[in-house]
């Protein structure tokens, strides 16, 4: 699931009046640009599989080598919303930064950081979480999804907010905040929008109707970035299909022939119509063994990546701890902002304390 905020965009900025307390929008405003600057982030739990890649890494890759800013996230926070061992949360934080690395993430072009080492990231939320209600977060799916698979809720759900071609509620919720605050504390923050890719989701290998995943309780369900080249063979093999011999392309009637041909497509850029001229005259166990192929040619350089990155956990570390200073850089002046208007911190602003000790 894999999360891609497009945090920056042309936007009005209102000047506010001061009024009952609140900073409300006056009927001036002028145009500033702000930076356009692109976020998202995915939790070091599970394997990564070609869901998570072609959904979201490759995507920020893309980005990053077209000149955007981006932020990549590894957001651990979201991951204790469910017990985590701590030794072991660490150590698949360090595999995450070395899967984003060898996916093409370069942390010097882009920001490559983990989520609990940028305070501000909690703080804000603190106050962003003050001034929405429950109601209005058990209306996203991701709180519904957790909820009703666990007894307790932890109250961390209800401020997870993925971004994603099934999460635009959790996108809204974030709009929403965004003009709640601007509202009431003044011209802030830049509405923030998605950036969803075009690409066809990859779906389960052994329930081709639902989306590829790592809670799924079979690994056979998905193709993991690490899985050596034998086992991703054998997967591929006992894909789902259906009785059709026949290579053909149809997500409704063909659901999971069409899967693999969606696997082959995004790894190889040629066209489904394309694919289907290629295999005429294979059958699907075939053209398994085709998909099969193109599938370790593609994943066997980056696995091989990853495994020798994982060998430097020091080296990793200091990647995540540069990436840690470079965001603080950009959080510290948006936070300093904040409490400002939250807070009223400028001593200047304080006048007299007379009229508020006699009314209390």
């Amino acid at each position: 699931m894999l999360k891609i905020l497009r945090a920056a965009a042309r936007s009005e900025r209102t000047y506010a009046a001061k009024s009952e307390g609140l900073r409300k929008c006056s009927n001036q405003a002028t145009q500033i640009e702000y930076p356009k600057r692109i976020f998202s982030g995915i939790q070091p739990t599970g394997s990564v599989h070609l869901g998570n890649y072609f959904g979201a890494i490759r995507r920020w890759v893309e980005l990053q080598n077209s000149g955007e800013a981006v932020l990549c996230c590894i957001a651990d926070l979201h991951s204790i919303t469910l017990p985590q061992n701590p030794q072991k949360l660490r150590e698949n934080t360090l595999l995450m930064t070395a899967t984003l690395i060898a996916c093409g993430v370069d942390y010097k072009r882009s920001i490559l950081f983990q989520q609990s080492t940028v305070s501000m990231h909690t703080e804000l939320c603190w106050i962003l979480s003050s001034i929405t209600t429950m109601a209005r977060l058990a209306h996203l799916p991701q709180f519904k999804e957790k909820s009703e698979s666990l007894k307790n809720v932890p109250l961390g759900l209800a401020t997870h907010v993925p971004v994603g071609q099934d999460q635009s509620q959790h996108i809204q919720l974030a709009q929403d905040l965004v003009q709640i605050f601007n509202r009431q504390f003044g011209q802030t923050f830049p509405v923030p929008h998605t950036l969803i890719s075009g690409n066809q989701r990859i779906k389960s290998l052994r329930d081709p109707m639902k989306k590829m995943s790592k809670s799924h309780t079979d690994s056979k369900s998905r193709l993991n970035l690490l899985d050596e080249p034998d086992i991703l063979l054998n997967k591929v093999k006992k894909a789902l299909t259906d009785f059709t011999s026949e290579v053909t392309y149809d997500s409704e009637k063909r659901p999971g022939i069409t899967n693999l041909i969606n696997i082959h497509s995004l790894f190889t850029g040629k066209t489904p119509e394309e694919i289907c001229e290629e295999t005429v005259g294979l059958n699907t166990g075939q053209y398994k063994l085709k998909v099969a192929d193109v599938v370790i040619e593609k994943l066997s350089p980056i696995r091989k990546d990853i495994l020798r990155l994982t060998r430097e956990p020091a080296y990793l570390d200091e990647i995540l701890k540069e990436g840690t200073e470079r965001a603080m850089e950009l959080a510290t002046s948006c936070w300093t902002e904040v409490t400002e208007k939250v807070f009223g911190n400028d001593i200047q602003d304080v006048k007299s304390l007379t009229n508020t000790a006699k009314i209390m």
